[in-house]
């Protein structure tokens, strides 16, 4: 089974159609991965399907980096799906 990071490396890539290389765990949504507020939206709802819970529109604004959501699924969310 795929690690939470590499799951997450998934999405991103698919979602934001951006090499997998620039997917790194420091890697920030917006500044790094040219990520708008529609892409963050669209990532939150899949990471939320794919790993199974909610994740509140407050604590979605904390994430701004990929290592942060990795850290928060593990932490946070059941590892289903």
């Amino acid at each position: 089974m795929a690690t939470t990071e590499e799951r997450v490396r998934e999405i991103i890539v698919e979602l934001l159609d951006v090499d997998a290389e620039r997917v790194t765990l420091d890697a920030r949504f917006r500044e790094d991965l040219e990520a708008d507020s529609l892409d963050l939206v669209e990532l939150i709802m899949k990471i939320e399907e794919e790993f199974g819970g909610d994740i509140s529109d407050e604590e979605a604004q904390k994430i701004l980096t990929v290592g942060e959501a990795v850290n928060y699924i593990d932490t946070r969310m059941t590892k289903g799906a």
